[in-house]
């Protein structure tokens, strides 16, 4: 299956896809029909990441009913903590590599992809010791207790020793994207999303292995994915190269820096999780843990919006920055800002419109089940308004070199005032207050994202870098 794969996806490449590749110049292209075309590829990939988590959420929810949806709720922390650390290394590199691209320095580019590589690494390994070492109480610490520790350690069991395939995923599409292998790193994404699918129903059903297949099918997703992108390398079109030589500490800080904000994006989604599993356990008891894990699957989907409309615009934006050109700057900026803006919109009035039946394909609900989720999804579903928005906005600060706005922007959304407001917010007024702590804190740290993107925006315009 990946040698047929590979083959197909690589003549897209040569077809359709080369053609265009050919064409593309992110200097000087149209500006409209770029981020588009970027949009598209950033879209499929960033959405069918999402797959593996809502594939196994669906399947098990409905093998397990309410209680391994609760389970996978205790697990989701992983997730972020694996996929932000992906993007700390391949966001953080990518972002270097084109604005270095963009002013012609081609050594310190493939400088920057050979430490963000061997960095993915490491981390990758320090991280698949600990996971092994401290599974429970790792699992203790995200929320779960009595019969979802089993159940969670049986997803995790495969997952464990797959560690790095997951870094390795987000690392290197960041770095095909900007290599302007954009359909490549999608068509990775969707074989192993396909694959994930397939497999989650052949061994939690067929094969009877339930919350353990699905953890099974997920790995075996993420190992097609990395083969896939692997192939790039195979190809003269790739122009990212291992390079000797340079400075590697320094090198590993300044792409700290600037993939900090993408990084702490999805770290602090999965410390919100924490505290969220933790104080809904205090609070409001297992029936509202199944919900909430619904929320997070849903809540990925309209992240990963916001990842996509970020992914698209960061490598037009970053080497237009690096060649000083605003207009096109400010041109991307436009229609990120559209499409931000048209994905909160819509999956806020699905949240309104259509609670039920979110509930009912991530699991087989009990009447309990039923009676509260109405209410719950519909006011956490507020903060999905702004939430693309505030996301795209640690991308765009990143891809223009302005990391403090980022990460202040970050730290707000992921920390700072909504981890505040979900510890306060019970106490003063109960337990079902707790569902407003996110559709406050997008509202608050929007505000601010705006006042520092409006302050961006009249220093381009004033020909300021």
């Amino acid at each position: 299956m990946p040698v047929a794969l590979s083959g197909f996806f690589a003549g897209l490449e040569r077809g359709r896809w080369g053609r265009e590749r050919a064409t593309v110049d992110l200097l000087r292209g149209n500006i409209k029909q770029t981020y588009f075309r970027y949009l598209g590829a950033a879209f499929g990939s960033a959405m069918l990441a999402a797959v593996y988590s809502l594939v196994d959420m669906a399947m098990v929810g409905q093998y397990q009913g309410p209680d391994g949806a609760a389970a996978l709720a205790v697990v989701a922390p992983v997730w972020n903590i694996l996929y932000s650390l992906g993007m700390l290394t391949g966001m953080g590199g990518s972002v270097l590599y084109s604005a270095y691209r963009g002013q012609g320095r081609v050594q310190e580019a493939n400088r920057v992809f050979t430490v963000a590589l061997g960095t993915t690494v490491v981390i990758a390994c320090l991280v698949w010791v600990g996971l092994v070492v401290w599974e429970v109480p790792l699992i203790r610490l995200f929320g779960g207790e009595g019969e979802l520790i089993p159940l969670a350690q049986a997803y995790l069991y495969p997952v464990k020793f797959c560690v790095p395939l997951f870094l390795l995923n987000q690392m290197l599409a960041a770095f095909l994207r900007n290599d302007g292998r954009p359909a490549l790193a999608t068509g990775a994404v969707v074989a192993g999303g396909v694959f994930n699918v397939f497999g989650d129903y052949y061994l939690v059903f067929v094969a009877d292995l339930g919350i353990l297949g699905a953890g099974i099918a997920t790995c075996m997703g993420a190992g097609i994915a990395v083969l896939l992108m692997a192939t790039h390398f195979l190809s003269r079109k790739s122009t990212l190269r291992l390079v000797r030589g340079g400075r590697t500490l320094p090198t590993v800080g300044k792409i700290g820096v600037t993939g900090f904000s993408a990084f702490f994006v999805d770290i602090a989604m999965g410390i919100l999780t924490i505290l969220f599993n933790r104080q809904i356990m205090a609070w409001l008891g297992t029936d509202a843990l199944a919900v909430y894990g619904v929320l997070v699957n849903v809540s990925t989907i309209v992240q990963c919006c916001g990842y996509s409309v970020g992914q698209a615009a960061q490598p037009i934006l970053s080497q237009n920055h690096g060649a000083r050109q605003g207009a096109r700057i400010l041109g991307v900026l436009r229609y990120a800002l559209y499409t931000a803006a048209a994905f909160g919109v819509g999956w806020t009035v699905v949240l309104l419109l259509f609670p039920q039946p979110l509930i009912t394909l991530f699991m087989v609900p009990t009447d309990q089940v039923l009676a509260i989720a109405p209410g719950i999804l519909r006011t956490y579903g507020l903060s999905f308004l702004l939430l693309p928005f505030n996301v795209f906005s640690t991308y765009y600060f990143q891809a223009v070199l302005r990391p403090g706005s980022a990460f202040g922007v970050s730290v707000a959304r992921g920390l700072v005032v909504s981890g505040g407001l979900i510890l306060a917010l019970p106490t003063l007024f109960g337990g079902q207050a707790l569902w407003w702590a996110m559709p406050v804190t997008e509202g608050v740290v929007a505000l601010g994202a705006a006042a520092l993107m409006a302050h961006s925006v009249r220093r381009l315009r004033a020909g300021k870098y």
